[in-house]
């Protein structure tokens, strides 16, 4: 079947410079500054490698982190990661569209590769404007100029109108790149083997993607059962009307999370019978895992997992679906004595015959710690946002920018 975009197998690379739109966007140690190594990563550095043995004069964009956060900072330990990947030098410029970066730009060999500089120390990479109009935007006119083709490998931010996600797309020859069209292809495939019962597993410490994704799933018919932990979990649970304690709603306020509860009150009201929430949870008393039921809530001890009551109903679950999407762990599985919960759901789904889509870092994360099978996953995403976007039915900006390109060829 044609795609709807161009491929890198579209173009002839030899002698061109081409901008490439990585996601290099990783976890950073607190106390150290170390950015860790993922497989984004390493995924985008086949793109790249492909790219210079093809003799591309390769020039990445990527960010780190947003402004004023604790993980916003520099670029030069993403090449180092990039280079041993590649197992080719990726040489840091510390400058996105100064005098610095159009110089190395310029004098760029083929075969060569450059990692500019944190694009999110721009101003205008951020705003949320059309691929016209950021092709307007200093970045777009500086860096434009200088290459010949776009490379947008960067499925996973793919769902933010930003201006080096859709503007150069708008400026030059454009295609997606390895990472991205198989994360295209991928979805594809899912969404064409969902076969019934279509289980959601929704999980994870970040619950405003999660929240969308619960209202557009409930109220569909494409999905059966949606199993609900972490903070999507505790929404769901005071939805219902219970209380967790003071401590945990202090939590959720301070973190802006109860914002999302009035929608996920309707998608509980309206459409209850798919959403399976937790039966039991697991605190810490003392720093030692103590499972309790609904009936002994309010607690004023922080809870880290679900109770093992639920996880063997959510495996259960699992073993009679069809298909299945995970999206986050769901507790605290980096803690020995709160990993039971997660343990026990990715071992169901590692022994499932059903189609499996599983996307998100800590997701990824918690399949290597308890040594899932890759292989018997249907797709394996390295998006989050960018992903349940897509489930919800939404469109994809940085898609869409593609698509527009290649029919202006």
């Amino acid at each position: 079947m044609a795609k709807a975009f161009l491929t890198m197998d579209y173009f002839d690379f030899a002698g061109k410079t081409v901008l490439v739109r990585a996601d290099l966007n990783s976890s950073v140690d607190e106390a150290t500054g170390k950015v860790q190594d993922s497989e984004r990563i390493k995924a985008h550095a086949k793109t790249i490698k492909e790219l210079a043995k093809k003799k591309a004069r390769v020039v990445v964009l990527a960010h780190q982190g947003r402004a004023g956060d604790k993980d916003f900072t520099h670029l030069d330990q993403h090449a180092e990661l990039l280079s041993g990947h590649a197992k080719k030098k990726v040489k840091f410029v510390p400058d996105v569209i100064g005098p610095e970066a159009v110089k190395q730009i310029q004098k760029l060999k083929d075969g060569r590769v450059l990692l500019l500089d944190n694009v999110r120390l721009l101003a205008e990479e951020t705003l949320e404007l059309a691929p016209e109009e950021h092709a307007k935007s200093v970045f777009v006119r500086t860096l434009a100029p200088l290459a010949q083709v776009f490379v947008n490998d960067a499925y996973s931010v793919a769902h933010r109108p930003h201006c080096s996600v859709v503007g150069f797309a708008a400026a030059l020859p454009s295609c997606a790149g390895r990472v991205m069209e198989e994360e295209i292809d991928g979805n594809e495939k899912a969404r064409e083997q969902a076969g019934h019962p279509n289980v959601y597993i929704l999980g994870g410490a970040k619950p405003d993607d999660c929240v969308k994704l619960l209202k557009a799933a409930s109220a569909g018919g494409e999905v059966d059962k949606i199993l609900v932990s972490g903070v999507i979990g505790e929404l769901c649970l005071i939805a219902k009307g219970l209380d967790l304690g003071k401590s945990k709603l202090e939590v959720l306020e301070k973190n802006k999370w109860l914002k999302d509860l009035p929608a996920v009150k309707e998608a509980v009201e309206r459409h209850g019978e798919k959403i399976e929430a937790p039966l039991d949870l697991a605190v810490s008393e003392n720093g030692a895992r103590k499972e309790i039921l609904l009936s002994q809530l309010p607690t004023d001890k922080p809870v880290y997992d679900i109770g093992s009551k639920t996880a063997l109903r959510f495996a259960e679950i699992i073993r009679g679906a069809k298909s299945v999407y995970v999206k986050g762990p769901l507790g605290k599985y980096e803690d020995p004595a709160f990993e039971l919960g997660t343990k026990l759901v990715f071992e169901a789904l590692a022994k499932s015959k059903a189609f499996s889509l599983v996307g998100g870092g800590h997701t990824l994360n918690a399949m290597e710690k308890f040594g899932v099978n890759k292989k018997k996953i249907g797709h394996i995403s390295l998006a989050g946002g960018a992903l349940l976007t897509y489930l919800t039915g939404a469109s994809l900006p940085g898609v869409e920018a593609l698509k527009k390109a290649a029919q202006q060829k």
